[in-house]
């Protein structure tokens, strides 16, 4: 193919449904914000909620509708738009890389890593407080990839997608084995980590979501750099070698990236499933082969698909809340048993 058709694949032409529906879901975000901001478990009405939020000095001067509006539901909605940006991004990043439509961001061992250091502070580092979490978390979510990083880097293959992911697999299980030995002798560590590993919003503070700003924007950086690499993956190795690309040293960024995203979103919201796999199928279907777009729309999918989510776990059973996971897994669990029996699987993820 000559230059300009190059070109071409990276822009989409007018009228693309890739547009329209970015727009949409940019617009769609603010929205879903918003209503996060006016609908809660508690008994403040929403339009209460919405009179502080305009400046009404009788609804600024009442401090439960202050505790209710700033520092439960604006932190929730943050953590819910930094999450879905995190998983989606991730999830795009890695089935493009290994060319799998079923990859997702417990792939790499974020998800394993992330838990076996929670326990570990849990149980032998005095961790108690959701800070303390937080940061075990994401030190061994991205400790956990660093190890599969290095695993599937050795030999003429490194960074393969096959060596990746059995890489990811065997740590993954072994993290996951010494979990489960450590919790065995720890009924304490046991009760706080059941709730950590159900994925959820709730307590979540803005000085927990502050810290980890910066390491999501490396992440979405280093994703931002790799979104034309990944665009002559694509094509197959050998043809992005011959287009000037390094194959084994995008997948170990793109790696790199995930690493950071996910173990963002893990160290925020605990595991949360099937939205780094679902996001991505749907960014694709409207952006087809742009990877930049996918990438864009993923990230946008994700974190409409993730604030909705979090509403609607506050009001399903109210005044008791729901968690989040649990909602999307009753929505992912038939999306993906269709996305498997679909024709398309074949061909969604690589070339034919």
């Amino acid at each position: 193919m000559g230059r300009g058709s190059g070109r071409r694949e990276e822009r989409p032409p007018r009228g693309h449904p890739a547009v329209p529906a970015g727009a949409a879901l940019l617009v769609l975000l603010p929205v879903l914000c918003l209503l996060s901001l006016l609908v809660g478990t508690g008994s403040s009405s929403p339009a209460r909620a919405l009179d502080y939020l305009l400046g009404d000095p009788a609804a600024r001067a009442d401090p439960q509708l202050r505790l209710a509006v700033m520092d439960v539901r604006l932190p929730r909605t943050l953590a819910a738009v930094l999450v879905g940006v995190c998983l989606g991004t991730a999830g795009c990043l890695l089935q493009a890389a290994t060319r799998n439509p079923l990859a997702e961001t417990g792939l790499l061992g974020v998800n394993s890593g992330a838990a076996f250091a929670v326990v570990v502070g849990l149980t032998w580092c005095g961790a108690s407080s959701t800070t303390d979490l937080l940061l075990w978390a994401l030190c061994g979510g991205i400790a956990a990839s660093a190890v599969v990083l290095l695993l599937a880097a050795g030999g003429r293959a490194g960074g393969s997608p096959l060596r990746l992911v059995l890489a990811g697999a065997a740590l993954g299980a072994t993290f996951h084995g010494l979990t489960s030995y450590v919790l065995l002798g720890s009924q304490a560590t046991f009760d706080v980590y059941r709730y950590w590993t159900i994925g959820s919003l709730a307590g979540v503070r803005t000085g927990d979501i502050l810290p980890l700003l910066p390491v999501a924007a490396v992440g979405l950086l280093l994703a931002a750099g790799c979104a034309r690499p990944l665009s002559a993956l694509g094509l197959g190795d050998d043809s992005a070698r011959s287009l000037g690309h390094r194959p084994g040293r995008t997948r170990l960024v793109v790696a790199g990236a995930v690493s950071l995203l996910a173990g963002c979103a893990v160290a925020v919201a605990g595991p949360i499933a099937f939205l780094g796999l679902l996001a991505p199928h749907a960014a694709r279907a409207l952006a087809g082969a742009r990877t930049a777009a996918q990438l864009l729309l993923s990230a946008l999918i994700a974190a409409d698909v993730m604030t909705l989510a979090d509403v609607l776990a506050r009001v399903v059973i109210r005044p008791w809340e729901t968690p989040v996971s649990v909602l999307l897994a009753f929505v992912g669990g038939p999306l993906l048993v269709w996305i498997a029996r679909s024709s398309r699987l074949s061909t969604a993820g690589a070339p034919s």
